[in-house]
């Protein structure tokens, strides 16, 4: 059968999940009268709530008489090692970028990898509906961009499309005829290559790895050479060429819209899962016994950013999670950077610690609300940026940061960003009344930074980052400005309390919560920290006068989604993360050891 491998790439919100919904609804993949949920191809909770796609994913569908199988790709740079792996199971890759925005950081760095790996692309402007489209000044930005990327005359000699993906219909003129997604599909056949496929036995490279309570580990690739059926005898080799581990196939699944669907044989140059297998990981080798030399793996991006995961040791430890231990928080952190080759997990200064490195705040804070989710307990350390030595020079990295924003907002988004140790690069309108901006900046810098940026600028700025480099270290970073405020009791918030604590600086919990001593509660109005009782009530008497029976009306309490806890946390600080609830406290929760510890470090 003629095969086609593809994979949709695509900058976060631009549209690759939509138009693979459409895809597999105009090529016949579901029932007349089968109920399918809007972006299907984003399956867990989390990627339906945030909107966004976390794990690549194969589906495939049937054209002509020609099978095509498309992996959907997540947009955000955070998850760029999931991209990065996928790359290698497919011979052709569709760009789609938005018709107002253009090509953003997420494009840039997608499609660096995929012309690296002499992919041909198909270019789709997306979203051509919108009333601020410039489909001309983008196709040049486009073309500016595969330049840039070093791309080869044939690369550069793409086909290009316009369309919307919600309307259902792509075409090679931005008029029209607006009628189906068909002139896409027919270009993917047209342009892209047949899988090239190698002599010899069966191998195949895994790129990513699943768990089913019924099959076990299910692991997915690309069949290099030969073809595999249930039953035969395999074994895995691991980079360096030495054998993993011995196995029979249970089962061969290959991707059938939506499902998986068990097929007697898979044939080279198809992509597969193949279940029975119990230690092989991503990027291992799955062969006939035969074969001893293993598939080369593509290295990946180093991590930037390390966490601290420990136990919850708090006074309300062990009320809300069953899953407190730290030998099943090990367990948990190990079965995750098995899976995830962009997260690496090292043992942390003491027992009960572990240091989680990754590509930045958002892939952690995933990780933790996966976490919590399942019913683990945890505290979180600030996030650390992973220095490098270079020819014995100290480097750091730096991301190049996109921000659109209204123009008069742009004087204080460039202030607080030179502040950070950023670097200005380019400054240009992008459409009517906005500018953007692009800096390089210290990837330290922008932790936490994010929530600050949307106040400023009231909202209306859309913040892109992207890794760039390492650069030698660029000295000390202005740190929070402010302190906090830390109660110096156990027991249950009480509203009166909180009213008279309001002059001192935001609150952050509400009545009637339970909270102990060293638990941060809100936000100092000045630099040092202050110890407050939230726990004292009205003192009442028998007399009743007007001025005493004030009623107690508090302001909404400043509450921190979890990725800004991470990002607003000092070095002396933890995140404790349950699964109902985030609070911040000291890491000494004891006001004598606070000041004992403070004493060493300014010594130190």
């Amino acid at each position: 059968m003629a095969l086609r491998n593809i994979a949709i790439i695509a900058h976060v919100d631009h549209g690759k999940t939509t138009l693979i919904d459409v895809l597999l609804k105009q090529s016949g993949s579901f029932r007349e009268n089968e109920r399918v949920e809007e972006r299907a191809m984003d399956s867990n909770d989390i990627e339906r709530e945030r909107g966004i796609t976390i794990l690549a994913k194969v589906t495939s569908l049937m054209w002509n008489e020609t099978r095509i199988n498309i992996v959907d790709t997540p947009g955000h740079a955070d998850f760029g090692g999931e991209v990065e792996r996928i790359l290698s199971m497919v011979d052709g890759v569709v760009i789609l970028v938005d018709a107002a925005e253009g090509p953003m950081p997420q494009t840039k760095f997608v499609l660096g990898k995929a012309l690296a790996q002499g992919l041909r692309p198909i270019v789709a402007i997306n979203k051509i509906d919108k009333s601020d489209e410039r489909h001309l000044e983008v196709l040049e930005e486009i073309f500016d961009l595969f330049i840039a990327l070093d791309a080869s005359p044939e690369q550069l000699d793409f086909p290009v499309l316009y369309g919307s993906a919600k309307q259902g219909w792509m075409a090679l003129e931005p008029e029209g005829p607006k009628e189906s997604l068909a002139p896409l599909l027919d270009k993917v056949v047209e342009h892209v290559p047949q899988p090239s496929v190698e002599e010899g036995a069966f191998r195949m490279l895994v790129t990513t790895i699943e768990r089913n309570p019924f099959l076990g580990r299910i692991l997915t690739g690309r069949i290099t050479s030969g073809s595999v059926k249930a039953n035969d005898p395999i074994h895995t080799l691991n980079r360096e060429g030495k054998e993993v581990e011995k196995g029979r196939v249970s089962k061969v699944l290959a991707f059938r819209g939506l499902e998986r669907t068990p097929v007697d044989i898979g044939e080279a140059g198809d992509i597969v899962a193949i279940a029975g297998l119990v230690t092989s990981t991503v990027a291992d080798t799955l062969c006939a016994t035969t074969v001893t030399k293993p598939l080369e793996a593509k290295p990946i991006d180093p991590p930037t950013l390390s966490v601290t995961f420990r136990i919850n040791d708090g006074p309300l430890a062990g009320r809300e999670g069953d899953k407190v231990q730290s030998r099943v928080i090990r367990e948990r952190l190990m079965r995750e950077a098995e899976g995830n080759v962009a997260i690496k997990v090292t043992p942390g200064d003491d027992n009960d610690s572990y240091d989680v490195a990754g590509r930045g705040e958002l892939q952690l804070a995933v990780l933790i609300e996966n976490m919590r989710r399942e019913g683990f307990e945890l505290t979180i350390g600030r996030p650390k940026v992973l220095m490098q030595e270079i020819d014995g020079v100290r480097h750091e990295p730096i991301e190049e940061v996109i921000i659109d924003v209204d123009d008069e907002h742009t004087g204080t988004v460039v202030q607080k960003l030179t502040e950070r140790k950023g670097e200005l690069t380019d400054m240009r309108p992008s459409g009517v009344g906005r500018t953007r901006i692009q800096l390089l900046v210290p990837t330290r810098s922008l932790i936490g930074y994010q929530p600050e940026l949307l106040s400023d600028t009231r909202g209306t700025a859309i913040f892109n980052r992207l890794f760039h480099s390492f650069v030698p270290f660029k000295g000390e970073l202005p740190t929070r400005r402010t302190g906090v405020l830390i109660s110096n009791g156990t027991g249950q918030s009480v509203a009166f309390a909180l009213w008279n604590l309001e002059d001192r600086g935001p609150i952050m919990i509400d009545a009637g919560v339970d909270i102990y001593e060293g638990m941060i509660i809100g936000e100092h109005s000045r630099e040092n920290d202050l110890e407050v009782n939230a726990l004292k009530g009205k003192q009442l008497t028998n007399i009743r006068t007007t001025s005493k029976d004030e009623a107690v009306r508090l302001t909404t309490p400043k509450k921190l989604t979890l990725e800004q806890s991470l990002g607003y946390i000092a070095e002396d600080e933890y995140v404790e993360v349950t699964p109902k609830s985030i609070r911040l406290r000291k890491i000494w929760l004891d006001p004598n050891d606070r000041k004992r510890m403070s004493r060493a470090a300014k010594s130190a």
